[in-house]
């Protein structure tokens, strides 16, 4: 879910999710290369930005509206394990999906019921919550004991999240209890407020955070002045060692029709670049991506894109960073 537009407009740009597209790639390895130094075929991954939506359970706001119906419908697990497929999928963490804010413990409850089961990869999830409200520190208290609860998010780029929100006391306090609590922090913003971001890290120092979607720049940015303060607050973050950064989302803004890997390459070398092959990782950010691409051409367009650094590199990318920053096991 990205910035710098509100989710509406977003998810207004007439892109289509067809049946087909949920089940998985269109075709194997659509963006492979002749030959690799890797088996990517044999990579395990480990998702850790997955999103799943039950509308006869949850009502999402940001879904109403005429220009977003071939998303207004439901997300479930078995949609998940079908368009996952043939990508070795082992774990898979649930990120939180901004329901009605009267319902975020029962989608906390929901996604920990999953996490608890044994007929899916769900083994952690990022929950919803307010950091800017005083009644957080309860909510967070409640789920602070849980195992499965790995982090909690709230959408800093969404239009009624001011400028600077996440710095104000009250904001910052509760993410510092996050960091007592063992849990992370998500970061969600415009791609020009990254730097609070970096401000924010430093205020939690024992709070660990994770960049959403690269920084969330288009990668059909032609602003250089815009990009120019990405790239600072890019490096800022990753001067933090307490921040780490999802390699994920922006293929959404790319163009549908006429996209390939070579359009996304250059955003995510930077935060690879950055971040290091100890502080990045391979994210799904399903069923969103597929308003560009359904999951299996957007995990091998990321194959492609990485297919000339080292077996290491790419084994912890795709699943041994996640699987060691959320504790899964």
């Amino acid at each position: 879910m990205l910035s710098p537009l509100s989710r509406r407009r977003f998810l207004s740009r007439s892109l289509q999710v067809a049946g087909t597209a949920l089940a998985g790639s269109a075709f194997a390895q659509p963006f492979a290369s002749g030959k690799e130094s890797v088996n990517q075929q044999a990579l395990a991954i480990c998702d850790p930005h997955l999103h799943l939506w039950d509308l006869s359970k949850f009502k999402l706001p940001w879904l109403g509206g005429e220009a977003v119906q071939r998303i207004n419908r439901s997300f479930v697990m078995k949609d998940y394990l079908e368009a996952s497929s043939g990508h070795k999928l082992e774990k898979a963490v649930y990120m939180e999906v901004n329901v009605a804010p009267d319902m975020q413990v029962a989608e906390a409850e929901y996604v920990i019921d999953l996490c608890q089961r044994d007929d899916n990869p769900m083994v952690g999830a990022v929950i919803g919550g307010s950091p800017q409200s005083v009644d957080f520190k309860k909510y967070a208290k409640k789920f602070g004991e849980n195992e499965h609860v790995k982090g909690v998010r709230t959408v800093l780029h969404d239009a009624d999240r001011p400028t600077g929100m996440c710095l104000t006391p009250q904001f910052v306090e509760n993410i510092q209890l996050l960091g007592k609590l063992g849990k992370r922090f998500d970061l969600c913003m415009r791609p020009d407020e990254l730097l609070d971001g970096a401000r924010l890290a430093d205020k939690c120092p024992k709070t660990n955070f994770v960049v959403d979607h690269c920084g969330n720049l288009s990668v059909q940015n032609k602003d250089a002045a815009l990009r120019a303060k990405w790239e600072k607050g890019i490096r800022e973050l990753a001067a933090r060692l307490n921040v780490i950064c999802k390699i994920s989302g922006i293929i959404v803004t790319a163009d549908r029709e006429s996209w390939t890997p070579a359009d996304l390459a250059p955003n995510m070398n930077f935060c690879m670049d950055a971040f290091g092959e100890d502080r990045v990782m391979f994210a799904g950010d399903w069923p969103v991506c597929t308003l560009t691409a359904p999951f299996g051409d957007w995990a091998s367009a990321l194959k492609t894109i990485v297919k000339d650094r080292s077996e290491s590199f790419q084994r912890k990318l795709f699943s041994e960073n996640a699987v060691r920053f959320y504790e899964l096991g």
